[in-house]
């Protein structure tokens, strides 16, 4: 799944460990506490205001297994048949699915020897976001994303912050009933400027994301793929056609723990970051440092040096803090420490842009220009306090920062 989590999951959570990231982070004064805690009650708020505004028009539906194929489906596009069953051919887990069975992700049927995605037109979580929640922080800043999520995923994450939605089947969570014309419109009536398919995995609701994303260009909308980029090639090439950008979770860079963390494959990953950039689509990476798990400056350092000869030095790098959740609630959260010490790796490895994540009032999320070291974009919180940027460029000594600005 991604890192992001959804509005449900994760703003009180996110509240209980504020003030301990506070003590351990010396930078912020008991006054940027206050203002932080303001701004973050005020995200709540309008992500609550525009929850309210679609459900008014919208109900939440209680979904039960249908004796026959439901409206909420649609034939899946990548898919054979076989003697045993249908085999998916949406992401590398190439599930072999028999007659009247679900896939990994459990959104994906196999109903009278056809596949069917049983999640299109029904998100169990929508939201309107700052982009920078994404995280996207070089992809129209101080913009709005209409944001959306189907059940399931196909992977299975230990650490999963939004479990709850993403191991389960659109059979068990309430859910919406909103077709791609739907979204569209909604977000157009929210003066959002983007759709964003997020919280759970995007890579299982495909279809949905296609079509959606295909008229949201029809209208001018940008559209955010926040995903774990674990997806097969030809239906990701198909998919970048309407894609503007992306923010791909890099869970770790050793197969095993990725086998054993989150059920996937590194490999596979790095096939898709690398099709990303092929494609022309604005990408911009996470990595959720856990601890015993990701938090091995070796590794880290794999990790960014095959950026940086991959060619993605100039793609922005989050890392970002693990909180105790799911299946890894004995661990603590990421110390402080690790995380700097993986952005001084990162900026060694030559990575021109990295920040830190889930750690409230952090200089390192803020931007810097590479050339002459300055501070050119100062946030607190998802809120840009300052900007020393003009048309993409550094105030101070005109190097231009990568990104899509307007």
């Amino acid at each position: 799944m991604c890192n992001e989590p959804s509005f449900y999951f994760c703003q009180l959570p996110y509240f209980f460990y504020f003030y301990n990231s506070m003590s351990e982070n010396k930078k912020m004064s008991r006054r940027e506490f206050i203002r932080c805690c303001v701004q973050y009650a005020g995200i709540a708020a309008l992500s609550i205001s525009g929850l309210d505004v679609l459900a008014g028009d919208k109900k939440l539906l209680p979904m039960k297994p249908p004796d026959d194929i439901w409206k909420w489906n649609t034939l899946a596009h990548y898919y054979t048949k076989t003697e045993k069953g249908v085999v998916c051919g949406l992401c590398p887990n190439a599930c072999l699915i028999p007659l009247n069975g679900k896939g990994i992700c459990k959104t994906r049927v196999n109903f009278k020897g056809d596949l069917y995605a049983i999640n299109y037109g029904n998100p169990c979580s929508i939201n309107s976001d700052p982009i920078e929640k994404k995280p996207l922080y070089h992809f129209l800043p101080q913009t709005t994303a209409f944001s959306l999520a189907t059940a399931g995923c196909n992977f299975t994450c230990l650490n999963c912050q939004n479990w709850q939605i993403s191991q389960v089947s659109p059979f068990d969570t309430q859910n919406y009933d909103l077709f791609p014309k739907d979204v569209v419109a909604y977000a157009l009536k929210n003066n959002c400027k983007s759709i964003a398919y997020t919280y759970t995995e995007p890579v299982v609701f495909y279809e949905y994301v296609h079509d959606t994303a295909k008229l949201a260009h029809e209208k001018g909308l940008k559209n955010l793929f926040i995903s774990n980029g674990y997806i097969n090639e030809a239906p990701l090439r198909k998919l970048c056609k309407y894609l503007d950008a992306a923010n791909i979770n890099l869970k770790s860079f050793k197969e095993d723990t990725y086998r054993k963390l989150n059920g996937g494959k590194l490999s596979s990953i790095k096939n898709s970051l690398k099709i990303f950039k092929e494609e022309g689509v604005w990408l911009e990476i996470t990595n959720l440092i856990v601890p015993g798990w990701t938090d091995d400056a070796d590794m880290i350092k794999e990790m960014c040096d095959w950026l940086y000869d991959a060619g993605f030095s100039d793609c922005p790098l989050h890392f970002s803090r693990f909180f105790p959740t799911y299946k890894l609630t004995q661990l603590p959260a990421t110390p402080i420490d690790i995380l700097n010490k993986a952005h001084e790796i990162a900026l060694a490895a030559g990575i021109k842009h990295v920040y830190i994540g889930n750690v409230p009032g952090t200089e390192y999320d803020d931007t810097y220009c590479p050339k002459c070291k300055k501070k050119i974009i100062e946030r607190k919180g998802y809120t840009i306090i300052s900007n020393n940027s003009k048309d993409g460029k550094c105030g101070f000594c005109g190097e231009r920062i990568n990104g899509v600005w307007k």
